[in-house]
Formats: C-alpha cells, structure tokens, sequence
C-alpha cells in the first residue's frame, strides 16, 4: 500500500508540470484584458471598484459615479449611480 501512495505521488510530480508549462501559461495571458498604463481621475474622486471588458476599464467612485476609459486611459463616458 505504501509503495502504491508513493507511485501515485511520483507520477503526479513528474506529469503535473508538464501541464502547467509555458504553452498553458500563453494561453491564460492572451485571454488578459489590455489595461490602460495610467488613468487619471476627476479631482476629489477615490475609486471603489473596477471592472474591464474588451476595449475598457470601468471605475466606480466613492462619490457614485461610474467612470469608463478605453485603453489608452482617455475617459470615454461618465454615468451616475442612482442614490438608494
């Protein structure tokens, strides 16, 4: 039995870096979003989430606005959020 967990364990090290080498790890960076280098925002706004698609980032301030940049970091749109 010991000699059973010990092939199992060996056969687990030996195959499993194998599928984590470089070609799995091309394939989770090409599915990255390309982020701005730098965004600046409004004077007096702090950011509180952020989100990004294809082509944009979105910025939720803490003074409730929805703040979208594409991905040169030029502001594209501002939407406010609705006050419960």
């Amino acid at each position: 039995m010991i000699i059973g967990v010990i092939t199992v364990v060996a056969v687990l090290v030996t195959r499993m870096p194998h599928s984590f080498g470089t070609q799995a790890t091309k394939s989770i960076q090409s599915g990255l979003p390309n982020l701005p280098a730098s965004v600046t925002l409004p004077a007096g706004t702090a950011p509180q989430a952020i989100t990004f698609g294809t082509g944009w980032t979105a910025i939720v301030t803490t003074d409730n606005r929805i703040l979208v940049y594409s991905n040169d970091g030029q502001l594209q749109q501002e939407l406010p959020l609705l006050a419960n």
